[in-house]
């Protein structure tokens, strides 16, 4: 139950660590410090994280990479709307 706890916990603490970029982003409409190879190879990684813990049924897994990947989105999106392509 503990390491449940720990695995919740680093899940919630590594999601929120993207809500304030999302919001300086939405805020700022400025994209440049953002990376396409980086938000793409993140939310890839990320995606494949959510698939592994669908397969081992881990929820802390599951809800911390499928939150990951709501926030990702956004900030991938305004990169394509905002950003300079190839930039």
């Amino acid at each position: 139950m503990l390491f449940t706890f720990i695995g919740f916990a680093a899940g919630a603490l590594t999601t929120l660590a993207f809500l304030p970029q999302v919001l300086h982003t939405y805020r700022s409409k400025s994209v440049d410090g953002l990376s396409y190879t980086t938000l793409v190879t993140f939310s890839v990684g990320v995606l494949l994280w959510f698939i592994y813990g669908v397969y081992l049924r881990s929820w802390p897994m599951i809800l911390a990479n499928g939150l990951t990947l709501v926030l990702q989105l956004p900030l991938l999106l305004m990169k394509l709307r905002y950003g300079r392509l190839g930039a």
